[in-house]
């Protein structure tokens, strides 16, 4: 399998839960910023980089109490960028969604 966080693989474990969804958000944020921008080969590459995020998110066995966040998160995420958009979900939500765990992330230091 082809991996886009190559070197982040191994490390992704020693974060915390905060650090790993302010990173997931980071990526969502640069999908969103493509997209507005009309560069949708950009926006779909950061939205495939964020869903490989998620992926190692779930698989860490730490973060078992939020799996069906998580999860539901990934398949809202994918519904608003791939599918209809049938939950309505907005660019400021999604950015009211991920803003608190860049907080948490940094109190987490």
């Amino acid at each position: 399998m082809n991996y886009f966080h190559k070197n982040l693989i191994q490390r992704w474990k020693n974060f915390t839960i905060h650090e790993q969804m302010a990173n997931i958000g980071a990526e969502v944020g640069r999908a969103i910023n493509w997209r507005n921008k009309n560069n949708f080969e950009m926006s779909k590459n950061a939205v495939y980089r964020a869903l490989e995020l998620i992926d190692f998110t779930v698989d860490d066995k730490k973060n078992a109490n939020s799996l069906s966040e998580i999860l539901r998160m990934r398949e809202v995420l994918c519904d608003y960028f791939f599918g209809d958009n049938i939950y309505k979900s907005t660019d400021e939500d999604w950015s009211k969604y991920f803003y608190p765990f860049n907080f948490a992330a940094r109190k987490d230091r």
